[in-house]
């Protein structure tokens, strides 16, 4: 019996696929798949670290257990003092809380050990390695991941380098000003840089996160004011990129006197592999403990409707018809206090949050809403 052009196309694939990996098995790695949820290919996410905020943490994945990719890089964008290291440092904390192991490329000498405490992170356990240069920081990251091939490939390991504003290269470092190539030297080494890297942790059970420091673009009169330092290459090679903002102060009178206690910080998602791009969140930083995880629910449930507001008071309306009334300031206490309720609001935040992809779906152009608010050109 003649075999259909399917069956044909299928025996073609798979003897191309042995082929191939006959080719390259000197590599030591498979070279050709099928994207059948095989986790050997490097395509594949090897897993997820929570970066403190469940919410931000949707909006990265497009899933109810997820965070930053494993296997992929990540860059955390924004101002001075919106939180970037921070954030970082608490995918460190709950990658040690997932048995994994937390390092910390430190090229800004400014890491204060009683706050990564404050926040989890056990520092016994943590390699902390305070380097100045970008050509050192690929040496020791690509180092980290010679040792992870040859010891353990199945622990988690999750690279944090803060920051990349904050890196030299040897050219600086040797005060070569006047030295050709002096003003795009950096750009160039994170280029060949950034292309290695990419490849080299797209198989391994790595999560790697830079944090960058926005620049303003001096006589830019239309877009975004702002980049980054080192070029385009971190922006191009990461699959996802947050730009933090501060929006505002959490403050408590003490003695008659405002005192600042913390920030409200949105993030938004600005270029994602992962899920849909542009989604944004808001979540609460305190300067004692870090991210607040349940400062961000009660504006999800706001955006989508899940809760009814009547003056400064709350109505969650549970599965089983029953009312949970609250006022903003008691609903981390509601969720503690009442039995199955935090799992309720969650399950249902996913439910509206999380984009089902279905292919085919023709959504109509009656329903897609054109604007021309600028979204940022690097990712």
């Amino acid at each position: 019996m003649a075999k259909s052009k399917s069956e044909l196309a299928d025996s073609l694939a798979t003897e191309l696929a042995d082929s191939l990996n006959k080719k390259f098995k000197n590599t030591g790695y498979q070279t050709a798949f099928f994207l059948d949820g095989d986790t050997k290919a490097p395509s594949e996410v090897r897993g997820w670290v929570k970066s403190g905020s469940s919410m931000l943490d949707l909006a990265i994945s497009n899933r109810e257990e997820g965070g930053f990719p494993v296997g992929r890089i990540t860059e955390i964008t924004g101002l001075e003092a919106s939180g970037k290291s921070l954030l970082a440092a608490h995918a460190l904390a709950n990658t040690q809380k997932q048995g994994g192991l937390a390092v910390y490329i430190d090229t800004e000498n400014a890491v204060s050990r009683e706050f990564l405490e404050a926040i989890g992170l056990d520092l016994e356990k943590m390699l902390y390695v305070p380097l100045e240069t970008i050509e050192d920081i690929f040496e020791a990251i690509e180092s980290i991941v010679e040792s992870i091939r040859k010891s353990n490939k199945d622990r988690l390991v999750t690279i944090v380098v803060d920051s990349v504003m904050g890196a030299s290269t040897k050219i600086e470092m040797a005060k070569e000003y006047d030295k050709d190539g002096y003003a795009t030297s950096k750009a160039i080494i994170l280029s060949k840089g950034m292309r290695k890297l990419t490849n080299m942790i797209g198989r391994e059970k790595i999560c790697l996160i830079f944090t960058n420091q926005l620049r303003t673009r001096l006589g830019v009169a239309f877009g975004d004011p702002y980049t980054t330092s080192g070029g385009k290459a971190i922006p191009f090679h990461a699959s996802v990129r947050l730009r933090l903002k501060s929006v505002g102060q959490i403050k408590v009178k003490k003695d008659g006197v405002d005192q600042a206690i913390g920030i409200k910080t949105r993030c938004q998602v600005v270029k994602n592999r992962m899920g849909p791009p542009l989604k944004t969140v808001d979540y609460d930083i305190y300067f004692e403990s870090g991210i607040d995880d349940f400062g961000g629910w009660l504006n999800i449930m706001k955006q989508f409707k899940l809760v009814n507001t009547a003056g400064a008071w709350y109505t969650f309306v549970r599965t089983d018809g029953s009312e949970i009334k609250f006022l903003s300031k008691d609903f981390e206490k509601k969720l503690e206090e009442v039995p199955g309720l935090k799992d309720e609001i969650y399950a249902q935040i996913c439910e509206a949050y999380i984009l089902r992809y279905k292919p085919g779906e023709d959504i109509g152009i009656d329903d897609v809403e054109i604007t021309e608010e600028f979204v940022n050109e690097e990712g």
